[in-house]
């Protein structure tokens, strides 16, 4: 059994990896109810968090039934961490995460997500004040370093456990890398294999079929998966991943009213949390990965992100349910 802290995961979980703009309250529900183990919000600033930031704040809201759930900060300066940590541990999450993997530009250039991998000693000196800051198990994720010259993550893993984080996920590419070109999964295998790490170690990158994720399970002998970019609009993989390691066999892929089903739940629920217009506007990200595969959906996607009128979105999505009823996307 895979547990950090008391938190029992099972054999092997299936993370949902924390995005930025992705991961939240109703994009993690329809992946928890499709075999999502843990999850984690999206990131937040520890300073957003400190001067009562409307959006920061926001994105500490979860709902029990998300248990176990973990809450993400980054930050690049410890008392600002430190105080961030204390506010996330009123809230009562499951466990607390720390953000040293986001390559993107306007967060490395604050010395926080994958920007703190320049710095090693600031890394563990950061995660040191956010674990004596809270009674919730601490985890973190990053990237195998900042590029080809510097993939520390040996040494990284050894001092962030020293310093008490109880599990740790990596990405396997560095922050250089961005997204481009294919994870590299065997330095995340090199760090499971190490004599010294007791922790848990989650592999993070290009996991998009069951098959893949079987093949890097028993390949590189890590204790659970993390999924990002493959669930967005597709939250059936979580559970295609477990049947799969069950029994050899694939999951017929979701049906077209399935899929309708879904996508108008996570709508719903966007609409619910967001307000109406927040609500349509940023769930137009995921209507594209919802309907992959569907021959001729040009029409129906330019109508799904331009349209303004919940009533008019709803339609929509009847007309496409009534439409392909009979065709399976491949």
């Amino acid at each position: 059994m895979v547990k950090i802290g008391k938190i029992d995961l099972g054999e092997f979980p299936l993370l949902l990896a924390p995005m930025e703009d992705v991961s939240d309250p109703p994009f993690r529900a329809v992946c928890k109810d499709n075999g999502a183990d843990l999850m984690y919000t999206e990131f937040i600033s520890s300073e957003g968090l400190i001067r009562d930031a409307i959006k920061s704040l926001k994105k500490l809201e979860f709902f029990e039934y998300e248990r176990p759930i973990g809450i993400q900060i980054f930050g690049g300066d410890e008392e600002a961490m430190r105080m961030a940590t204390q506010i996330v541990d009123a809230t009562n999450p499951d466990l607390v995460d720390i953000n040293f993997g986001c390559p993107v530009k306007k967060v490395v250039c604050k010395g926080a997500g994958a920007g703190v991998l320049k710095d090693v000693p600031l890394m563990v000196r950061l995660t040191e004040a956010v674990v004596k800051s809270t009674h919730l198990p601490v985890t973190v994720k990053t990237r195998l370093g900042w590029d080809d010259n510097s993939r520390n993550i040996m040494d990284v893993a050894e001092r962030l456990q020293d310093v008490g984080i109880q599990a740790l996920s990596i990405h396997g590419r560095t922050r250089t890398q961005m997204y481009k070109g294919e994870a590299d999964w065997s330095l995340i295998a090199k760090v499971k294999e190490n004599q010294r790490i007791h922790i848990p170690i989650f592999g993070n990158g290009d996991i998009d079929s069951p098959q893949k994720a079987l093949e890097y399970k028993n390949r590189f002998g890590v204790d659970g998966i993390m999924i990002g970019r493959a669930a967005i609009g597709y939250p059936w993989i979580f559970n295609e991943i477990k049947h799969y390691f069950k029994t050899g066999e694939e999951l017929p892929p979701p049906t077209i009213a399935e899929r309708v089903k879904v996508c108008r739940k996570h709508l719903n629920f966007s609409i619910k949390w967001k307000g109406d217009v927040l609500g349509l506007l940023e769930m137009r990200r995921h209507y594209s990965q919802y309907f992959k595969g569907l021959p001729n959906f040009k029409e129906y996607r330019m109508q799904l992100v331009t349209l303004d009128d919940f009533d008019l979105v709803n339609g929509v999505l009847e007309e496409v349910s009534e439409k392909y009823s009979q065709l399976t996307p491949e």
